[in-house]
């Protein structure tokens, strides 16, 4: 009778060590909320002008101290504006660039820690060597 009672309480403690390895559906840590992008001009593979001028929103959680932008990993100068619902960033497109295509990146960090990167490709008009 002793050694069935040891394997039952044996058994009940596996049984229970990996539930609780597993966790519960219910977590106290807070959920990332990474910072968006909208209203991004120009808009996704847009062909502009070289030095034109781009602008985006970011979402309220967005940290300003946080807020990095580069094009084809060039750091550029931008200018932010609080607004409402988050920030305005806006910037023009560096003079050094010489690639047709350009990767404009965004980073940033939320108020609960959370870093975010997001972007947008644009192609820069060539000029005709007449």
């Amino acid at each position: 009778m002793k050694t069935i009672n040891v394997l039952i309480i044996f058994m009940l403690l596996v049984f229970s060590t990996h539930l609780m390895a597993y966790g519960g559906s219910s977590s106290s840590k807070k959920k990332c909320k990474k910072p968006t992008l909208s209203e991004v001009m120009p808009a996704h593979l847009s062909i502009v002008p070289p030095t034109s001028s781009f602008s985006f929103h970011t979402s309220t959680a967005t940290l300003l101290h946080s807020i990095r932008v580069t094009a084809n990993k060039t750091p550029v100068e931008v200018d932010i504006k609080k607004v409402a619902n988050g920030f305005v960033v806006s910037g023009k497109l560096p003079s050094t660039l010489k690639r047709k295509y350009v990767r404009l990146d965004f980073t940033g960090t939320t108020s609960n820690s959370c870093q975010g990167v997001d972007g947008w490709l644009i192609e820069i008009a060539q000029e005709n060597a007449n």
